[in-house]
């Protein structure tokens, strides 16, 4: 019997010093022509749009990720009225809760700055919908995209409790697929980006450990494991290159990294208008950033933990 549902999820910013982490799902309603649909890379015109994040998005250039978001947000029947309206929509969590580490002093730097403007241009968000309705008519009808949104501080927290980034990243897909799950109401094929390159997953997993589980793959390549009552889990290398679901999220949460990273620099550009536009990764144009803003930072008193990303060890 094929499974009705199929979500697709994918990590964006698991390396950078700056800026959060996001771990972001698509659920799809498939029939058989459907999944056989998604596990072909797109073709024509389609494969300038659905594909690796990495080679269709780069830093600054954020028009691609904004047309699927909005595109996502209007089929799930959301406000898609501004960039901040998606990024409510789309959040697997509630704005309280996504503020509850903050001190109140610093919330502004991540979350103050909510007037951006709309890039993406009438022609690419045709496109994305025509995309949408070939989808459609292949047997994949998208229904929704969530992310889950990990800030610094939440990341620091997780460092100071023994586990890595590769954990939250895990712990994250586990919630999006069983809020899915419990959307879809009934079990689910989920494939995702495999995690810090393991192949064993069992020991690593959160909110699905004490479940029953069966092994299935266990490889470099793939690990996979069903859970009676929630579906199959896949664990595939490079799977935005090769899922069309897992691209789509990859796209998404690439674009709401680069919209929060982006608060961030505007907050402290309000200080200093000469700030270098920082994508947060390792990168000397980050090391100017970082440095150049230290002074400002410690006169607002910023925490070390709300700034910067610590490593385990």
């Amino acid at each position: 019997m094929t499974v009705r549902y199929r979500i697709g999820a994918d990590e964006n910013g698991l390396g950078p010093r700056l800026g959060p982490m996001l771990v972001t799902a698509v659920l799809a309603e498939v029939d058989e022509k459907g999944h056989k649909t998604v596990e072909k890379k797109a073709r024509g015109s389609m494969k300038a749009r659905i594909g690796d994040s990495k080679d269709l998005m780069k830093h600054g250039d954020i028009a691609l990720g904004e047309a699927w978001s909005r595109v996502l947000c209007e089929r799930d029947g959301h406000d898609a009225s501004s960039p901040d309206a998606l990024v409510r929509a789309i959040s697997f969590d509630t704005a309280d809760a996504l503020t509850a580490r903050c001190p109140e002093h610093v919330q502004h730097q991540c979350w103050g700055h909510t007037t951006e403007p709309f890039v993406a241009e009438a022609a690419l968000l045709r496109d994305v919908r025509k995309d949408l309705a070939k989808l459609d008519a292949s047997g994949v009808r998208l229904i929704a995209a969530k992310s889950a949104i990990v800030c610094t501080k939440h990341l620091n927290t997780e460092i100071d409790r023994g586990k890595s980034r590769f954990h939250v990243d895990l712990h994250q897909m586990e919630r999006l697929i069983m809020g899915f799950r419990e959307r879809a109401g009934g079990d689910v094929l989920a494939v995702c980006g495999k995690v810090g390159g393991l192949m064993k997953y069992e020991p690593a997993f959160g909110p699905l450990s004490g479940r029953l589980v069966s092994i299935l793959a266990e490889k470099r390549e793939k690990s996979a494991y069903f859970f009676p009552g929630v579906g199959e889990l896949r664990f595939v290398m490079d799977a935005d290159a090769h899922d069309r679901l897992v691209s789509i999220a990859s796209l998404v949460g690439k674009y709401l990294r680069e919209l929060l990273m982006a608060r961030i620099v505007h907050h402290y550009r309000q200080a200093d208008e000469t700030l270098p536009d920082a994508s947060g990764y390792h990168d000397p144009v980050t090391t100017t950033f970082v440095d150049r803003t230290a002074l400002i930072r410690k006169k607002r008193k910023v925490p070390a933990d709300c700034f910067e990303r610590r490593s385990l060890g």
